[in-house]
């Protein structure tokens, strides 16, 4: 007889297929080798002493602070740790309990739809001469060599903008802009490269988006996260998927002393809010792709919250792109000139396809998609 501790079972169904467990017991078993750990803020105190005794009484666990139980405060932040089978059971027996937990039960229904999806590299085009990386900046001629190169090696989507969003960039007019992004949609769509990989429009700007979606672009990546209801609209018109991001402020003042009481759940509550508004215009959530922006209006602890966190916001039903090519945050971990920051870019991706993104927005996507194909073996 031998035994060893299996790593991190990624994807249970398969494993236990090849067991031979009885197909009846297949799903039974994965929901078992699934844990959770669910942050629950601001729980009325009395709920949070019903839902630890609940949790208890199936073999879960709730972690909640050493006051609780004399009800020191009104309200208390708690974790609640089990399996997906724990958390299914509690989503069914707290309807029936008083002091909020029915919302609780509500919540925890909606945690547990992950729709998954397949993992796709985004390569990037700026025909900006200012944005932070100098190697993805390209002119009309040379970014039709280089979207058939990234094609060539990989890319699913190609993200052009002309505009940079890095820290405190200038504003651009929108003639300017279309100036720069209008020769570039023409050579797409005469040479159909659109029909070899998806179009993404980089931009907030109604007639720039409106022009790349006229010439086959696929995907509005908005960096204001649909705060505008013409660009909502044009999704609609076009039949075009709508790239939500987050930023806390602009371009031009978002790195200017970022804050948040708890950085997850306010991404979280922007996404809700967002989403609600695009689905009342006549979106879908599989119309939808949800970007945290990274780098957008946030420290580096908040950039790192947030992929390791991403899983949270899968229960959207939505994908999600992350976009953290050789940003800061990897200067931040570790001093290292842009140049240099590839072995960062690809850890951090790695680390939110771990965590549940499908797309990551790159500016190397030859190093991306082998390390990509990796991944998926290991998965």
């Amino acid at each position: 007889m031998q035994l060893y501790n299996m790593g991190k079972v990624e994807n249970k169904l398969k494993v236990l297929q090849e067991l031979g467990v009885d197909s009846g017991g297949i799903s039974i078993m994965a929901s078992k080798m699934e844990l959770f750990w669910i942050y629950i803020k601001e729980l009325r105190t009395p709920a949070v002493n019903i839902l630890k005794q609940d949790a208890l009484s199936i073999g879960a666990e709730l972690a909640v602070p050493s006051g609780v139980i004399i009800c020191q405060k009104e309200y208390f932040d708690c974790i609640l740790i089990g399996t997906r089978k724990h958390i299914e059971q509690l989503a069914r027996k707290e309807l029936a309990q008083p002091f909020g937990l029915k919302e609780v039960a509500h919540r925890l229904k909606e945690l547990l739809k992950q729709k998954k999806y397949p993992p796709r590299v985004m390569g990037v085009v700026n025909l900006n001469n200012d944005s932070f990386y100098p190697k993805s900046r390209f002119d009309s001629q040379s970014a039709i060599d280089a979207i058939a190169e990234m094609i060539e090696q990989g890319a699913d989507i190609i993200d052009v903008g002309a505009v940079s969003s890095r820290p405190n960039a200038p504003i651009v007019s929108k003639q300017e802009e279309m100036s720069r992004v209008a020769p570039l949609c023409d050579a797409i769509f005469a040479s159909k490269l659109y029909k070899k990989a998806i179009f993404s429009i980089d931009s907030y700007t109604p007639e720039v988006v409106e022009y790349a979606l006229s010439r086959g672009f696929g995907i509005i990546n908005d960096i204001t996260g649909a705060t505008q209801d013409e660009i909502i609209s044009l999704a609609l018109k076009y039949k075009a998927k709508l790239c939500i991001m987050h930023m806390q402020g602009t371009p031009q003042t978002m790195q200017k002393n970022p804050q948040y009481d708890n950085v997850v759940l306010e991404v979280n509550d922007f996404f809700e809010k967002q989403i609600a508004k695009c689905k009342s215009m006549g979106l879908t959530r599989d119309d939808i792709i949800l970007d945290v922006g990274i780098g957008f209006g946030k420290t580096l602890e908040h950039n790192l919250a947030l992929l390791i966190n991403l899983r949270q916001f899968t229960h959207f039903g939505c994908e999600i792109l992350v976009g953290a090519s050789r940003k800061s945050m990897i200067d931040m971990i570790i001093p290292t000139p842009i140049e240099e920051r590839l072995p960062g870019s690809l850890a951090l991706h790695l680390k939110a396809l771990s965590e549940g993104a499908s797309i990551i927005r790159v500016h190397d996507v030859a190093a991306h998609t082998q390390a990509m194909a990796i991944w998926q073996r290991l998965h």
